[in-house]
């Protein structure tokens, strides 16, 4: 093992959370977020995606959306325990924005570039990423596995041709751009997959939202009726590579070391809203923190958040400081003992945060339900914590 003591965290790093701290606090303060995202309670509302897009634009003039970006194409180029930190404080803000779904796609485009040197059509996206565009993964089939492709890609002489329909797939309402995981008609392995870069206003490409619990994000299937992607006038392909299933293998760990960053963000702001109204509230002539009842399951959030706060970092710290023969395989081992950390985390921060908040704590008006709601997706999505200690076992038994 190669990795600093520190995590890699250096002083830019902390500037970074910090900076992306006191912007949430100013910006979206949590009144403000109910507010935005919990305007309406009735349960057959229409899936609407909800976000501040000025807010977004003011995060693109900061380059957040770009941090994992390589310099070589205008991004900021920073390492990934720096992308980890801001959407660690992203999480805390129970942020409703294309920001993490960006930063995973990056790290997609990135894995291109390792299997490709000089991925023009990669490259071309990472740009425009750079320049304040918004992308997301569309990967999954209905079952929301990974292992089977429910999207299909024909070559014709004029590009390809796509039909099918992809799931689960986060921020869609928000995204400029897509990448689609496909099998082909020629696929370089049989078991193999490609991936391609598709605009939203592809025509014949039709987003169709999904209903779900959480209400800062949105979520879609997408149905693809003969889809044209056409080779453009400079010659960039909308085929960003045709060996999806090792970039995709080389990406996951970035993509579920990120998205645990954002359950601790989250679960940090569970215990601190949760152990604030403890110090306030007053039963029997005594704040209801003095009670063991109350005191002891905050003390046990606050170490399982420790847990997976260290577990996410050193997953990030693998990434970025492992040599190459032993990054994937630490890598993966570190981001799946994350997510499953992450998940338990979540689920007990938000049982004892509408539990310890008493009655108000099952309102609309209290604050805590955007929280849980946002932590349960979170769970469930890439995987929850049983899936992710399987997958472990199978690592290293």
């Amino acid at each position: 093992m190669t990795q600093p003591k520190d995590f890699g965290f250096n002083e830019e790093c902390a500037h970074l959370k910090q900076s992306a701290r006191e912007f949430f606090k100013e910006k979206l303060p949590t009144h403000a977020l109910h507010k935005l995202v919990a305007n309406e309670s009735d349960p057959f509302r229409s899936p609407d995606a909800k976000w501040d897009k000025k807010l977004w634009q003011e995060m693109i003039q900061l380059g957040w959306q770009s941090i994992v970006v390589p310099e070589s194409v205008g991004g900021v180029g920073m390492p990934l325990v720096a992308a980890v930190a801001l959407i660690e404080e992203a999480g805390r803000a129970a942020l409703p924005s294309p920001l993490l779904t960006t930063l995973q796609s990056s790290c997609v485009l990135n894995a291109c570039n390792n299997n490709s040197q000089n991925n023009k059509s990669a490259n071309a996206l990472l740009e425009k990423i750079a320049q304040g565009a918004a992308v997301t993964l569309a990967l999954l089939d209905k079952n929301g596995s990974g292992q089977s492709r429910s999207v299909s890609a024909t070559k014709t002489e004029q590009g390809f041709v796509l039909n099918g329909t992809a799931y689960y797939v986060q921020d869609a309402a928000k995204a400029d751009y897509f990448i689609v995981a496909c099998r082909g008609d020629r696929p370089v392995a049989p078991t193999d997959c490609a991936l391609y870069a598709i605009p939203c206003n592809a025509p014949g490409m039709k987003i169709i939202a999904d209903h779900i619990v959480d209400l800062t994000r949105d979520q879609a299937h997408i149905e693809f009726d003969n889809v044209i992607l056409s080779v453009g006038a400079t010659g960039r392909s909308p085929l960003l590579t045709e060996h999806g299933e090792s970039v995709l293998k080389q990406a996951e760990p970035a993509i579920l070391t990120l998205l645990a960053a954002d359950m601790v963000g989250a679960a940090e702001w569970q215990l601190q809203t949760t152990v604030e109204y403890a110090r306030s509230r007053v039963q029997f002539d005594r704040p209801i923190g003095f009670f063991q009842a109350v005191k002891h399951p905050l003390v046990d959030l606050m170490l399982m958040i420790d847990q997976a706060r260290a577990l996410v970092y050193s997953a990030a710290c693998a990434i970025d400081h492992e040599p190459e023969s032993a990054k994937l395989a630490h890598s993966e081992t570190y981001a799946h003992m994350a997510k499953a950390s992450a998940c338990d985390m979540a689920a007990f921060a938000s049982k004892k945060s509408v539990q310890l908040h008493g009655g108000i704590g099952f309102t609309w008006e209290c604050f805590v339900h955007i929280y849980s709601k946002r932590q349960k997706h979170s769970q469930m999505l890439w995987g929850d914590a049983m899936f992710h200690r399987s997958r472990l076992a199978d690592l290293i038994l």
